[in-house]
């Protein structure tokens, strides 16, 4: 293929994902001609569409397509298109035709390349970086797994130096990459339609870390087993990299932090949670081998906002608290579920849950009854397919994981009642989690709450 350099366009299938929206948002800063297709139009193709991204969506070969010229266009697609008239059409005319995560791959290969990968956490890591690396203003792009509330999108560019990336293991994508320091937040399992069990998705975290060329600049968290010296980082116990005598303090967490050879006290910020510490952690231990100084790392830590749909807060003047949260995990809800109960132990917890994908219900149903069953009501939504059909995974219904929840007040809802069953019900703390599109009910419950 040729180098990157020499495409003008650049046609992305499936432009409407977060891991897509980045590289288009790339292309297009860079002064390229991009466009694309998605199925959905959803606040973020609409947002894309504003920035002058050309965006259809309906399965047609008109003339945007057609005029293309092939030795000037780059196609980028997802994994989780399947079929799709467009994608036949550039194929069948001998476009280049490249995955996402390969393309990403070929952008880190000429930057010095920052990569987090796990199956949780990672999102918040990689977006907490970004915003150190922002806020001690070093030539970096970034590629996020989520919208930061800070700079309000996914990706942005302040130089070419270094680039931050969420490291996806979906589909393996992750080992495309050429990453000069490195993160593992964690390797539960996770994914098994790709992996199969849980040796082999740690099998392919082993195979990432080993990219890394320098012990040194490979972070991971204490207590995994990755195969190869690394860095380890922790809360509340002894590691390369830690952070201890955590409190709160009118919902702002304080905590020290310590390396291999100096303690810094009295970091804080008030994003919620032991886990987020952690991430914090990481990205400070990063940072500060970077050569940044703690100074700046301080006031950073401080304003950093969070991200869309990562334990978003809204405490209204009536005393209700709305949390919404992409948690699609087990291990993910019960990290949720447990920082509400360490922070507001005596508050009446509803949830709201939507199951992603039929298999990560039915490989991980028993974690979800368990997490599900910690609070004092549960709303559970009916499963969203994402790329896979009901009828080969007979049995695997939300129906079923209710039973499996040992709440006395419990319910299945479709998406389009669960609002106004919402309104029905008596609670201190509302959480709405789930990573399908249970987003669309954030806007109207927040606009319901407001007016309580």
């Amino acid at each position: 293929m040729n180098n990157l350099e020499t495409y003008q366009n650049f046609y992305f299938v499936g432009i409407g994902g977060i891991g897509m929206s980045a590289l288009a948002r790339y292309f297009h800063a860079s002064g390229k001609n991009v466009l694309g297709y998605d199925k959905t139009n959803t606040k973020l193709t609409q947002l894309l569409m504003s920035e002058g991204i050309d965006i259809v969506f309906d399965d047609i070969i008109d003339d945007k397509i057609t005029t293309l010229e092939k030795e000037k266009t780059l196609v980028i697609y997802t994994p989780a298109i399947k079929k799709l008239g467009i994608l036949d059409y550039f194929n069948e005319n001998d476009f280049e035709v490249l995955k996402r995560a390969k393309v990403l791959g070929l952008i880190t290969e000429n930057t010095n390349c920052i990569a987090v990968a796990g199956t949780h956490g990672k999102t918040t890591t990689s977006t907490l970086v970004s915003h150190l690396c922002k806020e001690a203003d070093l030539p970096f792009s970034c590629f996020l797994g989520g919208i930061s509330e800070n700079f309000k999108s996914n990706f942005l560019f302040n130089g070419t130096e270094f680039s931050v990336v969420e490291a996806d293991e979906y589909d393996r994508s992750f080992l495309n990459l050429s990453p000069d320091w490195a993160v593992i937040t964690s390797t539960d399992a996770d994914h098994l339609d790709i992996y199969g069990d849980k040796n082999t998705i740690e099998e392919g975290f082993r195979q990432f870390a080993a990219l890394v060329p320098d012990d040194k600049q490979l972070f991971v968290r204490k207590g995994i087993e990755i195969g190869r010296a690394h860095k380890t980082y922790a809360v509340n116990e002894e590691a390369d990299y830690y952070s201890d005598n955590l409190r709160m303090d009118y919902d702002k967490i304080y905590f020290d932090f310590h390396t291999p050879t100096e303690t810094v006290k009295d970091f804080v910020w008030d994003v919620p949670g032991i886990h987020n510490v952690e991430n914090a952690t990481v990205a400070l231990g990063i940072l500060h081998n970077l050569g940044v100084d703690f100074e700046t790392l301080k006031k950073a830590i401080a304003n950093f906002k969070g991200i869309k749909r990562r334990y978003t807060k809204h405490i209204y003047p009536g005393g209700k608290i709305y949390i919404d949260d992409y948690a699609h995990h087990p291990t993910e809800i019960n990290a949720v579920v447990g920082s509400i109960k360490t922070f507001y132990p005596d508050k009446k917890l509803l949830v709201v849950f939507q199951p992603h994908l039929f298999s990560r219900t039915r490989d991980f149903v028993d974690g979800f009854a368990e997490s599900l069953s910690n609070s004092e009501e549960l709303i559970l939504l009916d499963i969203y397919p994402a790329r896979e059909l009901q009828e080969n995974f007979e049995g695997i219904t939300s129906d079923w994981l209710l039973e499996k929840v040992t709440l006395d007040k419990k319910e299945i809802s479709g998406l389009s009642e669960a609002f106004d069953k919402i309104k029905e019900k008596e609670f201190d703390i509302l959480l709405t989690v789930g990573a399908g599109n249970i987003d669309t009910l954030y806007d109207p419950i927040c606009e319901w709450l407001n007016k309580m």
